[in-house]
């Protein structure tokens, strides 16, 4: 069994962070000790370097393996270079396994995009109808890939065409060997409800969506909304977390984060609102 723990949109900067519920949620999580935590991008406000620092200083206070992407807030004023230098990288690929000597973190390499582009004629396509839908997955060994889907200074995003063809490449062998993927992106592939107007959209969200699906993405998780939600899509469970401390709240909408209990043939989403009983969002078999 694995237990996740799924947190989104901080908002580390003047005006909009609740430091308050930050720390009362984070004694939470800290309390359900999870095997790892995700987090689905907006760490700062404005991504300003001075929020960056504070964001670094704030993370700190989990005690669990973190994992972090970026959002479209963490990408204005040179945001996606300060994340770059002061977390990490933007894109990576994690393997995590029961014996934590072979967990291996691949790098997306954005200087390979003219060599991923020219490959994706020559190569050779995988899809659902070249075999069966993998089964008897593997839930001790996962392949978790985060991507930057942020664009400078835009709140829209895109994945781009060469980080989805080295997604496909990693998520490929994934299928192949039936293990547990999850893929972690900021922006929603699939519409909200209750988040109004569609705005502040993925570009390439189609393209995507039939990656994820052709290759039997069991998790795909994204914030940006601030609204909790789950779509089941063919065989992919699409999660969506509410913001974990900021005022940027719709309606009576909480603060709130997401937990996943992964057992041998199913899911279990659970909702924390901040100070409010756990609700069930699903559970799903695979």
């Amino acid at each position: 069994m694995t237990f996740i723990v799924h947190i989104s949109d901080f908002h580390i900067g003047e005006g909009d962070f609740n430091e308050d519920v930050f720390f009362n949620s984070v004694d939470t999580v800290n309390d359900l000790d999870p095997d790892f935590i995700i987090f689905t991008g907006d760490l700062t406000n404005r991504g300003y370097h001075a929020e960056y620092v504070k964001a670094i200083e704030y993370v700190k206070f989990f005690k669990s393996m973190f994992f972090s992407i970026p959002g479209n807030h963490d990408a204005r004023n040179l945001g996606y270079e300060t994340f770059q230098k002061l977390i990490g990288e933007r894109s990576w690929a994690q393997t995590l396994n029961s014996n934590d000597k072979d967990n291996i973190k691949l790098q997306y390499d954005d200087s390979l995009k003219e060599k991923c582009m020219l490959k994706d004629n020559g190569k050779k396509k995988w899809s659902k109808n070249d075999r069966i839908s993998k089964c008897l997955v593997d839930v001790s060994n996962i392949t978790l890939i985060g991507l930057d889907s942020s664009e400078p200074d835009i709140s829209d995003g895109s994945v781009g065409r060469p980080q989805q063809l080295w997604m496909e490449e990693i998520l490929t062998d994934s299928y192949i060997n039936s293990t547990f993927s999850i893929v972690a992106i900021h922006h929603h592939v699939l519409p909200i409800p209750k988040t109004g107007r569609e705005r502040n959209i993925l570009f390439d969200a189609g393209d995507i969506l039939k990656s994820l699906t052709d290759l039997d993405v069991n998790m795909v998780l994204s914030g940006h909304k601030h609204v909790p939600y789950l779509w089941k899509v063919e065989n992919t469970l699409f999660a969506t977390a509410g913001s974990f401390s900021s005022f940027k709240l719709r309606g009576s909408c909480p603060n709130s984060f997401n937990t996943y209990e992964i057992k041998e043939d199913y899911i279990e989403a659970i909702l924390k609102p901040y100070r409010k009983e756990d609700i069930l969002l699903g559970r799903y078999k695979f």
